[in-house]
C-alpha cells in the first residue's frame, strides 16, 4: 500500500472524529469501577445525560455495548412473546430493528415506508386507533435514518398517538441525532430512547444509552422475554450510589464526561444545533450545485448530522466511493440494502467545523470529476452559504 501523508477524512456518518481532548480524558490507567472516584464520575455524568436528553423525570441507563444492544434492552425489558409493535420503516436501520425484534418473538407490524421519507404521523395514527383491542404495545421509531439521511417528526408522531387515544409506548433511535439534532424526550412524550456513543457524543463505540420514562418503567414489571445482563432494575438501584451491576466500560465514561462538558458547557445545546443545521444545509447546496438529487423528498426531513446523495443512473456509487477513497483518502458512507450501487453518504457531524466540510466536499467534487460524472461547481455553492452574512448562513436549530 502506498505511503498517505496527512489525515484520512472519515466522513461517515459515524464513528466520527474524536477531539483531542476526549482522547486525552480516555488516556488513563484503569480506576476501581466499586471506588468512590468512579462512582462520584458517575453520578456527575448521569444528570448530564438527562439534560442532553431533557428529561426531567426519566432514568439514564449505560451499558458497555453498541447501538443494537441498546435496541435489544429497550426491547426485552418491555415486551412478552408475541405482543405485536408497529415499526415505521424509513431505511435500513429501521429494518434491522424490527428484524432483531422479530428473532426475540415480539410480532412486528411495518408502516411501510419509501426510504426517501420519515415516519407517516397520519398512517401511525390511523393504524393506532383501529387497534381496538390495543394489541399493539409500542411505536418504534427511527428519528435520524442513518441509511437515508432522512429525519422523522418525533413530536408528530406523539401527536398521532394521543389522537388516536392509544396507551402504545413510543421507542425511538436517536443513533445518528443525539447532540447534533434537537431531541427533547420528556416534551416529546418518548418512552424509550435508544443512543450509541460513537456519533454525536464524539466517542469511540462502546457505550449503549436506554432513556426509560416512568410509565416504560413500570411496564417493563409485567414483561416476560428473559433478560438478565440487559435488566433496568439492577442498573437503575445501583446507579443511585454511582455504581452498576456489572463491570461498566470505565474509561469511556471519562471521555463521556468530556464530551458533556464541551456540549453542554462550553457550546451549547443550541449552538450545537444551530452549528450542524448550517453545515447541513451548506452540504445540500453543495449536492444541489452539482445537479444531483437529495435522497430525502421532504425538507422538514432533511438530516443535519448526514446527506444521502443519490448518483445518475448508470453510476455505481461504490465505484465513486472507491475513486474518492484511492485518490483523496477519504472515507464516505455506502448505500444499504435496496441503495446499495445507488447513493453514497457524507456524514458532518461531531467534532466538526467549516474548513473539514469545505475539505470534504472538495474530494467528493474531486472524485466525481474524476468519475465521469458532469456535474457543476457544489462546492462553489457550498462555500458561498458559508461565506454569506451571519442573518442566511446562521441558521436556527429547528432548521431541519
Amino acid at each position: 500500500m502506498a505511503f498517505r501523508s496527512g489525515q484520512h477524512f472519515v466522513q461517515i456518518p459515524g464513528p466520527t472524529n474524536i477531539p483531542e481532548r476526549v482522547l486525552r480524558a480516555m488516556d488513563r490507567q484503569i480506576v476501581d469501577h466499586r471506588g468512590p472516584d468512579f462512582a462520584r464520575l458517575t453520578l456527575e455524568v448521569l444528570p448530564a445525560m438527562r439534560e442532553l436528553v431533557r428529561t426531567e423525570r426519566s432514568h439514564v441507563v449505560i451499558y458497555p455495548s453498541s447501538g443494537t444492544g441498546a435496541w435489544e434492552a429497550a426491547m426485552v425489558n418491555l415486551f412478552s412473546p408475541g405482543d405485536a409493535v408497529l415499526l415505521a420503516e424509513t431505511g435500513w436501520f429501521s429494518t434491522l430493528w424490527g428484524e432483531l425484534a422479530g428473532k426475540l418473538g415480539i410480532a412486528v407490524e411495518l408502516a411501510r415506508g419509501d426510504w426517501r421519507t420519515g415516519a407517516d404521523p397520519d398512517a401511525i395514527g390511523e393504524r393506532l386507533a383501529a387497534d381496538r383491542a390495543h394489541r399493539i404495545k409500542a411505536v418504534m421509531v427511527v428519528h435520524n435514518e442513518t441509511s437515508t439521511g432522512v429525519a422523522s417528526r418525533i413530536a408528530d408522531v406523539r401527536k398521532a398517538i394521543e389522537r388516536a387515544n392509544h396507551p402504545a409506548l413510543l421507542l425511538v433511535d436517536t443513533v445518528s441525532s443525539l447532540a447534533s439534532m434537537d431531541y427533547r424526550h420528556d416534551e416529546w412524550g418518548v418512552d424509550v430512547m435508544v443512543t450509541g456513543s460513537q456519533k454525536g457524543l464524539m466517542l469511540p463505540p462502546g457505550i449503549g444509552f436506554n432513556v426509560v420514562s416512568p410509565k416504560a418503567l413500570e411496564a417493563s414489571k409485567n414483561a416476560k422475554l428473559p433478560r438478565a445482563y440487559f435488566d433496568w432494575a439492577p442498573i437503575v438501584a445501583a446507579n443511585a450510589a454511582g455504581f452498576f451491576p456489572y463491570t461498566p466500560p470505565t474509561n469511556l465514561m471519562f471521555g463521556l464526561r468530556e464530551a458533556l462538558q464541551m456540549l453542554l458547557r462550553e457550546e451549547g445545546l443550541d449552538a450545537v444545533f444551530a452549528r450542524h443545521a448550517r453545515h447541513g444545509e451548506a452540504t445540500r447546496a453543495a449536492v444541489r450545485g452539482w445537479g444531483l438529487e437529495i435522497l430525502a423528498r421532504d425538507a422538514r426531513e432533511y438530516s443535519n448530522t448526514l446527506t444521502a446523495i443519490i448518483v445518475p443512473e448508470g453510476v455505481d456509487s461504490d465505484k465513486v466511493r472507491a475513486t474518492i477513497l484511492e485518490r483523496f483518502d477519504m472515507s464516505l458512507g455506502v448505500g444499504l440494502g435496496k441503495l446499495k450501487g445507488r447513493v453514497f453518504r457524507i456524514g458532518h457531524l461531531g467534532s466538526f467545523n467549516d474548513l473539514m466540510l469545505a475539505g470534504t466536499l472538495c474530494g467528493v467534487q474531486m472524485g466525481l470529476r474524476l468519475s465521469g460524472v458532469d456535474i457543476g461547481d457544489g462546492v462553489g455553492a457550498a462555500l458561498d452559504f458559508l461565506c454569506a452574512p451571519a442573518e442566511r448562513s446562521q441558521l436556527t436549530p429547528a432548521f431541519a
